[in-house]
């Protein structure tokens, strides 16, 4: 970890650095160096739709064998090569069940700002995690997941495909340019946030820098919710995509904001005080009184929404996590996870009741259950997983599977994270998290955060940050300025010592989701625990506001 270029290297142009000792057509792992890889395609790519930069793209498969469950598995990858490097490496993480080899640039859309990595000059690799989502074409919507079957897949979805894949990657980077390079970065949100903390743990000694977005690092607990919220949802009127309208989760931002608003010293649609807003808001005065029937909701709703939000539906401790009340609500993120979704083939079905059921039956729960394909089947293995009697399974082993879906997903040591060796290595971090994620909890995010600090005596934010994104939905969008660029801050720290404080955010343009009063404003993100607050004139600007 940490090479550092020598004095001569470092004084270089960034057109000398990148001087490639090897041509890009006609390149083979042999040239290299490699065994056990495949090259499936490389050509070279200009600067352009395809590629944010000139580069060398390598498309390769490692890692080849058939599973227990009789399937070929392989682990596919692309590896981008820019014509003019800057010496430095990201290993880029991807979301979701994987299983699809992401474009290599290491863009995260909100968190890297308007320049991706491979723009910057970093040589970038992505995977597909050592499964391919489309190859069981017999199971319909739960193919994605049935790679759950198989231990192996399992483990390499879960920890081993980065480990394999990184040591691999470098070789290829650094006998293609003939140098050594200079500084490597993980970068990842969701799924991709989560191989980020494990490579933190797993390998505490391979990566400078970690950005982390909106990790699902309890991934196997967060699948539990997903039969939370669909059985609390289906009982307010049957049906998922009816249970709220959008003027009903508009009913419950403005509940919110009426509540929270002013709390940070502004009235402006963000709530930055979002932990005094648990304490102001009361979800019951969004019931409908006697007479009332718009702009309120029913006692049904109301039941839902808490439920939700607590994260179990008795009172007692959470499946899962707790969610904090947001106006992000309104976002048109959290419907797509927990109420409809534009997609056809879904039957409009959300997230949470296609892919999120195939994942807790075949991948998070032991032994695996094989479920049908079609969402309205999808959708009932949630509403009728018993959480009482099966959340267990999340860490049950079998002969088959003697390693537990929380021990294969989760970062070890994450129930009570110190991290001592990643520090200690010198590595730094920074995550974000909306606080409005409808997947991921901030909530649990901002636990495992201070777990860090007291396990490291008050002083975790010496090598790590933590940014609540107020408004901001899952990775990106909901009624947010959540246009920043969380990598620059890391590179400067890393490499400069520049310590992160309060991070500029911005309006994107591409956000759906952006109020027209938040168009042209700025807001500073505080690193937690501190909160924005107004404190100045222009109330656009996010000079007018100190972290405190």
């Amino acid at each position: 970890m940490f090479k550092t270029m020598g004095t001569a290297a470092l004084l270089c142009s960034t057109a000398t650095l990148a001087a490639a000792q090897m041509q890009c057509e006609g390149l083979t792992p042999e040239a290299l160096g490699l065994s056990g890889v495949t090259f499936t395609e490389v050509a070279p790519v200009p600067a352009g739709e395809d590629s944010p930069a000139a580069q060398c793209r390598i498309r390769a498969v490692t890692a080849e064998r058939t599973g227990t469950d009789g399937r070929d598995y392989a682990l596919q990858f692309e590896l981008a090569l820019p014509d003019v490097w800057n010496g430095d490496y990201v290993h880029q993480f991807n979301g979701g069940n994987d299983g699809e080899v992401k474009p290599a640039t290491g863009g995260l859309g909100a968190g890297t700002g308007d320049e991706t990595p491979l723009a910057r000059g970093f040589a970038v690799v992505s995977s597909d995690a050592g499964h391919d989502g489309k190859a069981v074409t017999d199971a319909g919507l739960a193919g994605g997941a049935r790679f759950g079957f198989d231990l192996e897949a399992r483990q390499m979805y879960g920890y081993k495909a980065v480990a394999v894949l990184d040591p691999l990657a470098r070789q290829i980077v650094e006998a293609y340019y003939d140098n050594e390079i200079g500084h490597s970065y993980g970068i990842g949100c969701s799924n991709g946030g989560r191989h980020a903390m494990v490579a933190a743990s797993r390998m505490p000694q391979s990566f400078d820098g970690l950005l982390i977005g909106a990790p699902g690092f309890n991934l196997p607990k967060a699948a539990l919710q997903h039969a939370v919220d669909v059985q609390a949802l289906t009982a307010v009127t049957g049906d998922l995509a009816t249970a709220f309208s959008p003027a009903d989760l508009q009913t419950v931002a403005d509940g919110i904001l009426q509540a929270c608003d002013a709390l940070d010293g502004i009235e402006d649609g963000l709530v930055m005080d979002t932990a005094n807003c648990q304490a102001s808001f009361d979800s019951a005065a969004l019931q409908c009184a006697e007479g009332q029937n718009s702009a309120c909701l029913s006692p049904e709703q109301v039941t839902a929404l808490n439920t939700i939000h607590a994260g179990t539906a008795d009172g007692g401790a959470p499946f899962y996590s707790d969610f904090p009340w947001d106006p992000g609500i309104a976002g048109g993120g959290w419907r797509f996870w927990k109420l409809e979704s534009p997609i056809p083939p879904w039957e409009k079905k959300p997230i949470i009741a296609v892919m999120g059921a195939a994942s807790l039956a075949q991948i998070f729960t032991t032994p695996p259950t094989e479920v049908a394909g079609d969402p309205a089947a999808l959708e009932q293995f949630l509403k009728d997983f018993d959480l009482t009697a099966r959340a267990d399974e999340i860490y049950d082993t079998s002969d088959a599977f003697p390693e537990s879906a929380m021990e294969v997903m989760t970062p070890p040591g994450s129930d009570n994270p110190e991290l001592a060796e990643f520090r200690d290595a010198g590595g730094k971090m920074i995550l974000f998290h909306g606080v409005s994620d409808p997947v991921f909890s901030v909530n649990d995010t901002a636990d495992w955060y201070g777990k860090l600090d007291t396990n490291n005596g008050g002083n975790a934010g010496e090598f790590a940050k933590f940014y609540p994104v107020p408004g901001m939905t899952h990775c990106s969008g909901g009624p947010a300025v959540e246009g920043f660029d969380m990598f620059a801050e890391l590179v400067a720290w890393v490499e400069n010592g520049t310590e992160p404080q309060a991070v500029t955010a911005t309006a994107r343009a591409s956000n759906p989701d952006l109020p027209e009063t938040m168009a042209d404003i700025s807001r500073p993100l505080c690193p937690a625990p501190q909160v924005a607050r107004y404190t100045g004139s222009d109330p656009a600007s996010a000079d007018s506001f100190t972290c405190e």
